[in-house]
């Protein structure tokens, strides 16, 4: 739930209002009463090394590079019909 700020609130007190941000907090700006913004905290993006990614893949079949160039330019090459 979205605490309620005025426009004042957010001027004055903008620094306590970007570390409530930084803890996860959202914010419903209001003006003379009327919701006219939200502020949200963006999502952080998560970090995943190297050999999580590989395992991930490691019981994926093997791809010949060759062929799937092939494959994705023989549909990138197709011309849809537009009565279909």
């Amino acid at each position: 739930m979205a605490r309620e700020i005025t426009q004042r609130e957010l001027r004055n007190d903008s620094g306590e209002i970007m570390r409530g941000l930084d803890r996860g907090e959202s914010f419903l700006v209001t003006r003379n009463g009327v919701p006219v913004g939200e502020l949200i905290p963006l999502r952080r993006r998560r970090f995943v090394t190297a050999d999580v990614i590989s395992g991930a893949f490691a019981g994926a079949p093997r791809l010949d590079p060759e062929q799937f160039r092939r494959d994705v330019d023989s549909l990138l090459d197709q011309r849809p019909d537009p009565r279909a």
